[in-house]
């Protein structure tokens, strides 16, 4: 069970998200996710039903013992009109980039780049690091 949000750090609810999920892309964009302004993307995916609405489906997969981001949801809602009208271009970049993680959209670098600050560009390097880096290969 995912923990109540407004009780955890947007790390703790990362990890929360991780018990199941062994694809290091995944594993790192989750943690960019929590890591960005405090679980911000984390949170939506949980607590903001226009976003399940604009897809049809959750974006955090409770169907089995462990939650996770579903990420094909994520990649889904990237290509639904509209999806991005209460969110700042650095939220969407930063959400952009970490599905991009996951091979479930494709992102523009010069756009990422462009629309986040020195700091949320530091999350941005150290998920990709952490995706092509395992430390088991």
């Amino acid at each position: 069970m995912v923990m109540a949000t407004d009780d955890v750090t947007g790390g703790e609810l990362a990890e929360s998200l991780l018990r199941a999920v062994g694809d290091e892309g995944m594993r790192a964009a989750t943690r960019l996710l929590g890591a960005y302004r405090d679980g911000f993307w984390l949170r939506r995916f949980g607590d903001d039903q226009e976003l399940a609405d604009a897809v049809g489906s959750p974006l955090i997969d409770r169907s089995g013992s462990h939650p996770s981001v579903d990420w094909s949801v994520v990649g889904r809602l990237m290509l639904t009109l509209g999806w991005s009208h209460r969110a700042l271009g650095s939220e969407v970049a930063v959400l952009e980039f970490a599905a991009s993680l996951t091979g479930s959209g494709a992102v523009q670098l010069q756009q990422v780049i462009q629309a986040v600050d020195g700091e949320e560009f530091r999350l941005l390097v150290r998920a990709l690091e952490e995706a092509a880096y395992d430390e088991g290969r």
